[in-house]
């Protein structure tokens, strides 16, 4: 498959991958990014901050140490330089680092709330000195400091979705979230909305369209369901090495063009977050 054109590699930016919401497959939508993002030819690390550690094993890493847990247990500058490690994805083909899951950061998120000064920003803190082009954040289903870790740590956020009942409300949640950290940091601006399993069926048409309706302008290009997609995550590999099985270039296509979208959203804002300083030690925080 070509390259992506006409994405330009700039200073260093952040993504935030969420939604309160499990099962909508916002790890889906971070790998897909990440194999689009590495193949434009980007240095993309993920982060693995859910404790299910999805993202892990679908870039071919289980048990991986250290783990985002140890980069979170004390409030370190630069502590996530220690566990970045590279993924397991086909040589030849896109191959992201990655900051390992660890089903342990269930465990951590209380601690967590044992400090009151840095609980929130841990994650930016630890993130001082990565110098990838791209660092997306696979976030927890959750509204927790996990999370808002994630959201500190992001110069964008992606809100992921699906067209069924009552996901509408969850974005409005998951939007009103990121907006609250928004207003107090400046950052992370909301990229948009990615509706995610997209089918066929008379309901998820109905949903769509709600969807829609409610948040217009503010939706991104869509992924549409398919298998390739559920088997490029289960044999831990990309879309591309796929090769010819079938909805595997179609699907790959999809993730470009949310690529394309999601980083020109990035490179035409103003000043596209923290782009001089990059991770530099943080000096806000706001109450949880």
């Amino acid at each position: 498959m070509e390259p992506l054109r006409g994405v330009s590699l700039l200073a260093m930016k952040s993504i935030a991958i969420v939604n309160q919401k499990g099962g909508v497959g916002k790890t889906t939508i971070t790998l897909g990014i990440a194999e689009a993002a590495a193949a434009s030819g980007l240095n993309v690390l993920v982060v693995d901050l859910d404790p299910q550690a999805n993202a892990s094993s679908g870039l071919g890493i289980w048990n991986g140490t250290p783990s985002i847990d140890d980069v979170m247990s004390e409030p370190r500058a630069g502590s996530a330089l220690e566990a970045i490690c590279t993924s397991r994805w086909p040589e030849g083909g896109p191959i992201p680092d990655l900051i390992p899951g660890s089903h342990l950061l269930a465990s951590r998120e209380p601690l967590l709330a044992a400090d009151p000064v840095g609980a929130q920003d841990r994650l930016r803190l630890a993130l001082a000195g990565v110098d990838h082009d791209l660092v997306l954040i696979d976030c927890p289903p959750s509204l927790g400091l996990l999370s808002i870790n994630g959201l500190f740590a992001a110069d964008r956020a992606v809100i992921v979705t699906e067209p069924a009942a009552w996901a509408a409300d969850g974005v409005d949640l998951m939007h009103n979230t990121v907006e609250r950290v928004s207003g107090r940091l400046g950052t992370p601006r909301l990229s948009g909305i990615v509706m995610n399993r997209v089918g066929r069926t008379r309901d998820n048409r109905y949903w769509s369209e709600q969807l829609e309706e409610r948040f217009g302008m503010l939706l991104l290009p869509q992924i549409q369901m398919r298998a390739a997609i559920a088997e490029a995550s289960g044999q831990s590999t990309t879309l591309r090495a796929l090769g010819k099985r079938p909805g595997a270039a179609e699907a790959a296509s999809q993730f470009d063009a949310l690529w394309v979208e999601v980083n020109g959203d990035v490179r035409l804002s103003q000043g596209f977050g923290r782009p001089e300083s990059a991770f530099e030690t943080p000096r806000t925080t706001i109450d949880s």
